[in-house]
């Protein structure tokens, strides 16, 4: 069980294609609680049917097992909860790191709660809670930066990623956080560099990694106001072509897709990529691939409706709304606010911009939305459409005040001058000058 399970753990931190090798574990060593609880939490999200039995067979173990096993029984068993409290999940697991602070997989499994959860505060707490044993690992960093990167520290999170990266310069989540960091601050060519020499060592990572880490680079070069071919080509070779690898997981290729493709429409590119979006919201249709990540769900509600498929997209929301009406009540309270945009991003495939304004109303913020399972990056163009909503809309004033807003933390991003003249010229100010000319000089500035 050791073999299979210390490799499982590796692929966990590393994001390796290959984290169904824990399911090996229990075969192995079958009387293991460890083996079969993290089999059982792997299995959980899609497989509930086969993970009862390994939860079980953990259960009926507890007496035999070491103290480590039990309380990591404790805390992942809780997770498999259907109603689980997040808040009590996040203590179980705070607990268990502040007893064995070196158990890393245990900190990215509390992590990736937090994230779910939206609260990168409780993410850093956790990470600094075990930093000081774990000062010499790689994955700590890469950890460490990305809680820092969601609470808007970003050159704390650069210096965190690289001292990372100068551990290990192969691991894919230092280099995503690096690259977040580039992005935010617009060293967009920066990015694209740094991004493409890293991406010799990415082979190995699993379908979500590999092309995230290609979504930021298209994201950086569609920012940096590169042709949208260039944007296609990286859509085309590093995200769509995941797809033909036999091991791909298409619904983490999907995620990455629709959500640039998101970004290009905002655009006004979409047709440069052809018949692109109606085949992907094609795949999209197949209900295999809904209710499994509501960031994903929210994106593909829009590809639907926007193709057509509004029939399609209906009974998706519908569903969203059914399953709010299971939820605990506290956490319905919270989850009122992902159907709120899962509603609008269907409103807006289906270009019903009043519609869309109604839901979002007028002090819409996406950074308000990290419950969907999302960063602020991936946030960022749901501020887009509100934005584009507003001048469309004719509200000029309003629309400028958000662009304004935006600019003041990205303000060397083109397209938010090229919205900014927009504003201006609708309300036949002046500064549309000024701004048309600060969205040229960004233009060429990085990639021409």
């Amino acid at each position: 069980m050791i073999k299979f399970s210390e490799r499982a753990l590796a692929k966990v931190l590393s994001y390796g294609r290959e984290r169904s090798v824990i399911l090996e574990a229990p075969k192995q060593d079958p009387n293991c609680v460890l083996a079969n609880i993290l089999a059982a939490h792997f299995l959980c999200s899609a497989d509930s049917s086969r993970a009862m039995p390994l939860l079980e067979a953990a259960k009926s173990r507890l007496e035999q097992a070491s103290s480590y096993e039990k309380v990591v029984f404790e805390a992942t068993s809780y997770l498999i909860l259907p109603n689980r409290d997040d808040d009590v999940a996040v203590e179980l697991h705070l607990k268990l790191l502040k007893d064995f602070p070196r158990d890393l997989v245990t900190l990215k499994r509390a992590q990736v709660l937090c994230f779910y959860m939206g609260r990168p505060d409780l993410s850093l707490k956790l990470v600094e809670q075990v930093l000081p044993v774990n000062k010499h690992e790689s994955y700590i960093y890469g950890m460490l930066a990305f809680a820092l990167l969601e609470l808007g520290r970003y050159a704390d999170a650069e210096e965190a990623a690289k001292k990372g990266f100068e551990i290990d310069s192969k691991d894919a989540w230092t280099h995503h956080a690096l690259c977040h960091v580039y992005q935010y601050e617009c060293r967009f060519k920066e990015a694209v560099q740094f991004m493409e020499e890293c991406s010799r060592t990415w082979s190995s990572l699993s379908s979500f990694m590999y092309t995230h880490n290609w979504w930021h680079v298209a994201l950086c070069y569609m920012e940096g106001h590169s042709p949208m071919e260039k944007v296609r080509d990286v859509y085309d070779q590093n995200i769509w072509k995941e797809l033909e690898r036999i091991d791909a997981s298409p619904a983490e290729v999907y995620l990455n897709a629709v959500g640039l493709l998101l970004r290009i429409y905002v655009r006004g590119g979409i047709n440069v990529f052809g018949d692109r979006l109606k085949i992907l919201a094609d795949r999209l249709t197949d209900k295999a691939f809904w209710y499994l990540e509501w960031h994903l769900d929210v994106l593909v509600l829009w590809a639907l409706s926007c193709t057509g498929e509004v029939s399609k997209a209906e009974e998706l929301l519908e569903g969203l709304k059914s399953r709010i009406s299971t939820m605990t009540k506290k956490k319905r309270e919270y989850m009122q606010r992902a159907v709120l945009l899962a509603e609008a991003l269907f409103e807006y495939g289906k270009g019903e911009n009043e519609r869309v304004l109604e839901l979002l109303g007028q002090t819409f913020d996406a950074i308000d939305y990290k419950i969907i399972g999302a960063s602020d990056e991936q946030l960022d163009v749901f501020n887009e459409v509100w934005i584009t909503m507003l001048l469309n809309s004719g509200q000029a004033t309003k629309a400028i005040q958000a662009i304004e807003k935006q600019l003041k933390k990205r303000e060397g991003t083109p397209f938010l001058w090229r919205l900014l003249e927009k504003g201006y010229s609708m309300s036949k100010q002046q500064e549309a000058i000024d701004a048309g000319r600060k969205a040229q000089a960004l233009e060429a500035a990085y990639f021409n």
